[in-house]
Order: C-alpha cells, then sequence, then structure tokens
C-alpha cells in the first residue's frame, strides 16, 4: 500500500492514524475492521461485537491524545442486527460520539465490519509511533493478557474481550508529555517492535517489570494482543499523570530492535498477531 499516492497526513503509513491540519483543527482519522471468524466468533453477542468496533478505534483515538468527533459505519446485514444496534447505541452513548453516517450492504459471506472515527486533537504535536529518543522510558498502562484469558472464558476477565476500554482521557493526560504512543492491539512484543523501528532506535525491555494477567503465562500474555492498553515512551523525569509501569529503556538502534531481558527478538520469534503471518 505504500506505493499508493500518499497524503502527508498519512505519515507514511507507519501510525495508528491519519493526521490533518484542516483550518486552525487538527483532525485525527482512522479506520479499523472486524471479520466474522476472525475478530470474535460467529456465536458472539452482536451487541458486544458492536461496542468492540467502537471501542477499538475510538482506542487509536486515544493513543493521538485525541476527543471523537463521530464515526461512519460499514455494516453488513445479518443476523441478530438488533442486538448490533444496541451494542452500537450502548459505546457511542457511553462515549460521547454521535454516527455521523456510513453504508450497509447484504453478504452471503461471512460479515465484516468497518468503522471510521474522527477526533480533534487535544495537543500538538500529535504523538506518533516514531518519536522515542534514546535514554526515554518505556511505559504501559494496565496489565496484558486479560482479553487472552477472557477469550478463553475466565468469567473476570470477559469484559476485556468482549468490551474493552479506549483510553481517551489517558490518552489526552498524557499527549503533552509522552514522545511516542500507541495502542496496544496485536501484543506487546510486536507493537514495542514495531513503534522501536518507527523510531530508528531499539526497545530494551525487562520482564520483571511488565504487568500480566496471569504471571504462569507470561509468554502468551505479553504476545496475544487485544488489550488496548497504551504502550508510550517519556523522558524518565516526566511528571506523569496516568498511572503506568515502567517496562524498559529506549537506546540508541542496534542490530535489534527489541530485546526482551537482553536477548535480541525478531518477527520469526512469534512477537505477536500479524494478518499475514499470524502468531
Amino acid at each position: 500500500m505504500r506505493a499508493l499516492p500518499l497524503h502527508d497526513g498519512a505519515r507514511g503509513l507507519d501510525d495508528d492514524c491519519a493526521v490533518l491540519e484542516v483550518g486552525s483543527e487538527t483532525l485525527i482519522l482512522t479506520h479499523d475492521a472486524m471479520a466474522e471468524g476472525t475478530h470474535y466468533r460467529k456465536d458472539a453477542d452482536m451487541a458486544d461485537v458492536a461496542w468492540k468496533l467502537v471501542a477499538t478505534n475510538l482506542s487509536d483515538l486515544a493513543s493521538k491524545g485525541a476527543t471523537p468527533i463521530g464515526v461512519l459505519l460499514g455494516h453488513s446485514l445479518g443476523e441478530d442486527d438488533a442486538r448490533f444496534l444496541e451494542g452500537l447505541s450502548q459505546a457511542l452513548t457511553a462515549y460521547d460520539t454521535p454516527l455521523l453516517g456510513g453504508d450497509t450492504v447484504a453478504s452471503a459471506n461471512p460479515r465484516t465490519l468497518g468503522l471510521t472515527a474522527i477526533g480533534r486533537a487535544t495537543h500538538t504535536p500529535v504523538p506518533s509511533r516514531s518519536g522515542a529518543r534514546a535514554g526515554d522510558a518505556i511505559y504501559v498502562t494496565g496489565v496484558l493478557g486479560a482479553a487472552m484469558l477472557g477469550f478463553e472464558g475466565a468469567s473476570e476477565h470477559l469484559a476485556a474481550f468482549n468490551r474493552p476500554v479506549p483510553l481517551l482521557r489517558e490518552g489526552q493526560a498524557l499527549a503533552p508529555h509522552v514522545t511516542a504512543m500507541m495502542d496496544v492491539s496485536d501484543g506487546l512484543l510486536l507493537d514495542a517492535c514495531r513503534m522501536a523501528k518507527a523510531s530508528g532506535a531499539c526497545f530494551k525491555l525487562d520482564s520483571e517489570t511488565i504487568p500480566v494477567a496471569e504471571a504462569k503465562r507470561f509468554d502468551e500474555c505479553i504476545r496475544w494482543g487485544d488489550d488496548y492498553e497504551l504502550l508510550f515512551t517519556a523522558d524518565p523525569s516526566a511528571r506523569l499523570l496516568v498511572p503506568a509501569s515502567r517496562i524498559g529503556t529506549v537506546t540508541l538502534a542496534n542490530t535489534a530492535a527489541l530485546t526482551l531481558d537482553g536477548k535480541a527478538l525478531t518477527p520469526e520469534d512469534g512477537l505477536g498477531y500479524s494478518h499475514t503471518n499470524p502468531a
């Protein structure tokens, strides 16, 4: 896709969102899709699917410190559309985000649902994946792996998988202080590697400081994804107003973009989830 004509606001397709300057406003745009059988089970409650479709897009806005303006929906008609609309209404109401429009289609194939979220920057420059600098501390909010446990049926973690919470207020509070930021959707290791490569740096992570939902399954927790926590870098002396765990340090680029406890990791090590090479 990088061979296609790109707007400057696309940030080379190396970021979570597009950033557009329109008059005196800085707009943030993102689009995520969910496919039946890939992102949700055929027997999933469509109210939960709708909620998650909204939440995952708003999580991208959160990683830019944006406040939502509205969403556009692409919806494949199917069973339980009434439940989908119920969940959609619940999510849009919860995050004060109106529907701006969209399209519906009928399809005999497994359903694919798409949402475009539009937000307004609360701070400029807008955080990117590419701003991490040598000497920065690496942080993550919350715990990792709860969505995985919820997917497997653990009752105390069901909401983490079915109805994730986009950290909009946290992203807005962090935006003035971070050097780089993104949300954790495809696994901590894979997303940290992406941020390190975008920044031309090396991320050195310390396993003892990474918060996970189940210590016995540490490796899975940091690879499975769907957490929608915020991964960010900042000056170690920065006064952060959001609870977060320091999990490593940014250093100058070397032969590896990512290390864990001093061991270099590469995509071949199965860092997280990729649609082209699932891990």
